[in-house]
Formats: structure tokens, C-alpha cells, sequence
């Protein structure tokens, strides 16, 4: 690499730059000072020979040449951490057989629900594994390495991939009892037209099965309209109204009540999921076999 070269690190600032929108939010996001985030971009810009950014009174506007070498820096950045967690497997640590970094993809309520006793788990068993959670409904790229493990709701159908079926996660409506005692208990699908309704506000897969399975959803209106899974259910955990929810969670809580029985219901058919290349991989072998274990006793409660 000649010193004219760009510096990694100065790709990971601009695509910080380009996802927070301004030079002080991207120094928050990555720890540095706003005048090293604001030199990183600088150098970057000269490096490449392009302006990356307009300076305006308003703050930092994105040019085309920005917007078009975005998913390029994404890739740099996915690389590089990929590249930080396969070396750290070799990081000299005495007394730990097994060590380094695994990113775990995962959606918000697997993570957030599900996976902390398994992970406990884990970091007990190999206190040298260090864990990156990554929590989201989107899907991370396991082929481009955005994530070395992925808990999927969906079989992934690219090839290179090691896919272990987990088994089906049972969906139905649940609300709070105090809910129902304020607002009655619906006998039917058609009741539901006057209860409030917790949905979403964007189509998913999920969604579409759930309008396909409950075909009066498409004409009642949702008195709460939210984007994650996981905001759903602590609005139906506080009384807010009906909503979806794995039933396994729900027999957490006595108060989460089913309603409709089993003229509603969904199996989420999930899988446990890893790039090939990694079944060798000491760090990413033992924590896929903790997920699974882990998952398989919550799917089969």
C-alpha cells in the first residue's frame, strides 16, 4: 500500500458520516473527536480525488460520487471486521482452547428474548468467545461476511451455506388480561373489527402470511402502527391491545391471554445458519452448536 492509498479506517468514517448525517453524530457513533472524523473525510476525499460532501450552512450534503461509493465502503467495512474476527482466533491467549470473535445475527426479539441464557451459557463454558449480537429484522449477507451465524425465520436458499432446520415457532393473537377485561374478549374474526389492533407499518413476509392465514386484517385498521417486532410486543405486554406473539413467550407471562384460540395461528419456520468455510472454525463450530442446542429446547419448550 503506497501512503497515497486510502486508510481503512477512513472508509468506516465516511460510511459513519454517510448513516448518521452529520460529523457530530459520527464522532458519537465511533468514539473520536468531530475534528478526527472531519480529517478522516478530508483525507479520504484526497485519496480519492473526489469531494465526498458539500459543506453547507445546513450541514454535510452527500454528492453522487458519495452516494455511489457507499455500498462500496460497506463492503470495506464488512471485510475488515470479518478479517478482525478470523484473526482473533489466532490472538495469543493462555489456558483457552477456544477463542475469538463470533457475530450473531439475529432478529430483535430472538435476541432480545431468546438468546441471553444461551449466550450466558456459552460464555461460561468459553469465556474466550466474544460475541458481536447483531439485532435486526433485515438480513445480513452471511456469503459477503456481514455475519458469521444467522438465526433465520425464512431457509436461506443461496448455496455455501450450512443449514440446520431449528423447527417451527408458533405465532398467535394475544392481549393483556386487564385489556380484555376493559374491552371484552372477541368470539370471532369479525369481533376484531372493534378492538385496537397493534400491527405494522411496513409489508413483510411475516405480514403477508399473517393477512393470507386472517384475511379480515386487510380491512381493519391498526389503532398502533409500529416497525419492530419487539416494540409490538411491550405494547402488548403494557394493554395497548391484540397483537401477534410466539406463544412460547407469551407462556412466560400468565397474563398474556390467546385470543381467537386456534382460529389464528402461524408456525415460523427457523433455521440456524453459517457460511461453510467457517464449520472448521473452532470459534464459530462451538458457538453454532450452543444455538442450537439452545434454540432446539425453546422451540420445543
Amino acid at each position: 500500500m503506497s501512503q497515497n492509498d486510502p486508510n481503512w479506517d477512513h472508509f468506516r468514517t465516511f460510511l459513519s458520516v454517510m448513516e448518521c448525517g452529520s460529523l457530530s453524530a459520527a464522532s458519537r457513533e465511533l468514539g473520536l473527536t468531530q475534528p478526527t472524523v472531519g480529517r478522516h473525510v478530508a483525507a479520504l476525499e484526497a485519496a480519492l480525488g473526489v469531494q465526498l460532501f458539500l459543506r453547507t450552512p445546513h450541514g454535510l450534503v452527500a454528492t453522487d460520487a458519495a452516494e455511489s461509493l457507499k455500498p462500496h465502503a460497506a463492503l470495506v467495512a464488512s471485510d475488515a471486521a470479518a478479517l478482525i474476527r478470523a484473526a482473533s482466533s489466532y490472538a495469543p491467549n493462555v489456558g483457552e482452547t477456544v477463542k475469538g470473535t463470533v457475530r450473531v445475527s439475529a432478529s430483535e426479539v430472538v435476541g432480545v428474548e431468546i438468546l441471553p441464557p444461551i449466550l450466558a451459557a456459552l460464555g461460561e463454558a468459553h469465556p474466550g468467545i466474544v460475541i458481536e449480537l447483531s439485532l435486526s429484522d433485515a438480513v445480513e449477507d452471511l456469503l459477503r461476511q456481514e455475519a458469521d451465524i444467522a438465526i433465520r425465520m425464512a431457509k436461506p436458499v443461496q448455496d455455501a451455506l450450512i443449514v440446520r432446520r431449528i423447527g417451527a415457532i408458533p405465532i398467535a393473537l394475544f392481549a393483556h388480561s386487564r385489556y380484555l377485561q376493559a374491552r371484552g374478549v372477541p368470539e370471532s374474526a369479525d369481533d376484531l373489527a372493534g378492538h385496537r389492533m397493534i400491527g405494522f407499518d411496513r409489508q413483510t413476509e411475516f405480514i403477508r402470511a399473517m393477512r393470507k392465514r386472517l384475511p379480515i386484517l386487510d380491512s381493519m385498521h391498526a389503532a398502533l402502527k409500529v416497525d419492530s417486532n419487539l416494540a409490538q410486543l411491550a405494547l402488548i405486554r403494557a394493554g395497548c391491545g391484540i397483537g401477534a406473539c410466539q406463544t412460547r413467550l407469551a407462556a412466560r407471562e400468565p397474563e398474556l391471554v390467546k385470543v381467537l384460540g386456534e382460529a389464528f395461528s402461524l408456525e415460523l419456520e427457523t433455521f440456524l445458519v453459517m457460511h461453510e468455510n467457517l464449520a472448521s472454525t473452532p470459534r464459530c463450530r462451538v458457538t453454532f452448536d450452543a444455538l442450537i442446542k439452545g434454540m432446539l429446547s425453546y422451540v420445543r419448550g
